[in-house]
């Protein structure tokens, strides 16, 4: 008899790992950022790639190592046990505003906060969700045929993409 929450984890990512030098100069607020991501991916996701290796079946947990090379986005796709599967590169221009917007909003809640500006906190927070959800289509579409993810997912990994272009 199959056990069927094992068939349930054959979908989702059991570690993520960002690479990259940019990641040791991450400041309090972007750092808090990417280990909150994280901690939200690895506790709950989908996670489905489509275009694994021939005669490699598309069966789970994953490992995801996440990095920038040459201006593009690298989901670097593992086994649990970190034998590589696959390896996925979006170009970044789709993205580049969007980081943008982020990076701003990111300075502008941390002004806020050193200033105590509690509305300011708050409507900066609203525009954060909002551009992750922003973030997260733009990612979902660039992904169609290669991975699947829902769009919680999507959210959590957009946050990553930009923690990881922060010092490029």
């Amino acid at each position: 008899m199959s056990d069927p929450a094992a068939t349930a984890t054959d979908t989702r990512l059991v570690r993520v790992f960002l690479d990259g030098e940019a990641l040791t100069r991450l400041s309090p607020t972007l750092e808090a950022d990417r280990a909150q991501a994280v901690a939200d991916l690895t506790a709950e996701n989908f996670f489905s790639p489509l275009t694994l290796k021939p005669g490699v079946p598309a069966s789970g947990p994953f490992a995801l190592h996440l990095s920038i090379q040459e201006g593009r986005l690298v989901f670097d796709i593992r086994t649990e046990v970190g034998d590589k599967l696959v390896g996925i590169l979006l170009a970044l221009g789709p993205f580049r505003s969007l980081i943008k917007d982020y990076r701003m909003l990111v300075d502008s809640h941390a002004k806020a906060v050193e200033e105590g500006r509690e509305a300011r906190i708050q409507a900066i927070d609203m525009g954060r969700r909002g551009l992750h959800n922003e973030g997260a289509t733009l990612l979902i579409q660039r992904l169609e045929n290669k991975i699947g993810i829902d769009f919680e997912t999507a959210r959590r990994l957009f946050t990553l993409v930009c923690v990881l272009h922060h010092h490029i």
